[in-house]
């Protein structure tokens, strides 16, 4: 058995001073741990944003931080069956290891299609569970608190404070937002989490009988003062047209590198951001062909110097209303890069070189969570919210098309007539040629936030 044999402070920028117990201290030993330092948080929005360098390693010790504020305050509350706290002390160490399957660059690579990659993050972190050093640094746990740390962690289990790990109220939400608005530069993602934290109970569901972590009815309006900054850190941030840029490059990178078998999907589990680029540069390197010279002589290097694919058409997803768009265009399937090709070759431009973008995250606004009510029964808040007390999900639609840009990037600029390229995506995949006449414009919507 590993411990580190005792606890310690960490300063940190965000929560001031984080303590870690010795075997929070064990755990973030370990190298599958120490791998997080060289994870960025958001991956390439640091193209972007210079500040946005901060990592997932920085990320999970605030996570962890305030899983063990909330435990605190939960024990503090009203008495509640002994069965709730069953588990309880799993949940730090849950919160602590929740990002540790990650992928190089945080969440791009989970964008591509899911057949062409071994499994998300969440899955992937069993591979980080199974180490030498990670078992041992758990051991005190129990024999099999790794598996229960990872069912916790993917939202599975009947542990009743697991929603703080996964769900509606996680802490990995709270946290996130402020940090990355703090490195970001911006005012968006400020939350009262202490308002939010205070106000966290555990509730049972009328429903089934069940124990979960919910919020009372008092701390409502920080609850809608969150989900309105994880809009505005979306609209801002997150989905910048420079960083779907930048995303929408590095992911047609490992596409591209995936089908030439350059890499396989197995072998993204584990480098580091660094580590995978400077993998993917020398194998190209070494191996004959078009595609492993375009990787290691233009992408790459363009990607390094940050010469990013420019915007040829941006439509916000509100000025789309009555347009049928097909099922394609928010994914990454066989049949959009077909369209994108066939695009490309019109405007003189290499296979892979066109990128249509078009982010989904439906569960932006995901509201899950009962509701503690003086002198009424507990409610389930839902998408219909709770007349009187919340209407933000009736919203939750709306933003949700305001923050979702449509995006056409080409390599080397290209700006095209928004209805054309519409039209072309009417027609659908294997349309179009060299002989078909492009249209363009120089009207393109810009932002006049970084580059």
């Amino acid at each position: 058995m590993v411990t580190h044999g005792r606890s310690f402070i960490i300063r940190d920028p965000v929560w001031n001073s984080i303590r870690l117990d010795a075997l929070a201290a064990a755990i973030i030993d370990t190298p599958a741990f120490q791998r997080l330092r060289y994870i960025r948080q958001l991956g390439l929005a640091h193209l972007v944003y210079p500040g946005a360098t901060h990592t997932r390693f920085d990320h999970a010790l605030g996570v962890y931080h305030l899983a063990e504020r909330a435990i605190r305050i939960l024990k503090a509350g009203p008495p509640v069956p002994a069965e709730v706290w069953e588990g309880a002390r799993l949940i730090p160490y849950a919160a602590l290891l929740h990002d540790i399957g990650h992928y190089p660059f945080s969440h791009a690579i989970e964008e591509l299609d899911p057949a062409t990659i071994a499994a998300d993050h969440e899955q992937a972190g069993a591979r980080f569970f199974e180490s030498e050093e990670m078992s041992a640094a758990l051991a005190p746990l129990g024999e099999n608190a790794h598996e229960e740390i990872s069912r916790i962690i993917t939202g599975r289990g009947e542990n009743a404070l697991r929603g703080l790990v996964s769900g509606s109220l996680d802490l990995d939400k709270m946290e996130y937002l402020r940090r990355d608005a703090r490195f970001c530069g911006v005012p968006y993602g400020e939350v009262d989490v202490e308002h939010l934290l205070q106000g966290l109970v555990p509730l049972e569901d009328p429903a089934t009988g069940k124990w979960e972590v919910g919020i009372r009815a008092k701390a409502i309006g920080t609850l809608e003062s969150l989900l309105f900054a994880k809009y505005q850190m979306f609209r801002s941030v997150y989905w910048h047209h420079g960083v779907r840029a930048a995303t929408g490059f590095y992911k047609r990178i490992v596409e591209v590198a995936l089908a030439a078998r350059l890499v396989s999907p197995s072998e993204l589990i584990g480098p580091t951001d660094e580590q995978l680029l400077h993998e993917l540069g020398r194998r190209a390197r070494a191996c004959p062909g078009e595609v492993a010279a375009r990787l290691a002589d233009r992408w790459l290097p363009a990607l390094r110097n940050r010469r990013l694919p420019k915007r040829a058409v941006e439509i916000r997803a509100w000025q789309l209303e009555g347009r049928a768009l097909p099922d394609w265009v928010g994914g990454e399937t066989a049949g959009k890069r077909r369209w994108e090709d066939a695009l490309a070759a019109e405007l003189d431009l290499e296979p892979g070189e066109v990128i249509l973008d078009f982010p989904v995250k439906t569960a932006m606004f995901q509201l899950e969570v009962l509701v503690d009510r003086p002198g009424r029964p507990v409610r389930r808040l839902g998408r219909e919210g709770i007349p009187g007390l919340i209407d933000l999900p009736k919203l939750a639609e709306e933003l949700y098309r305001t923050a979702r840009v449509l995006r056409l990037f080409t390599f080397e600029r290209r700006p095209l007539d928004p209805d054309w390229v519409l039209k072309r995506l009417a027609e659908g995949p294997g349309a179009g040629g060299r002989d078909r006449a492009v249209q363009p414009t120089t009207q393109v919507e810009t932002s006049d936030v970084g580059e």
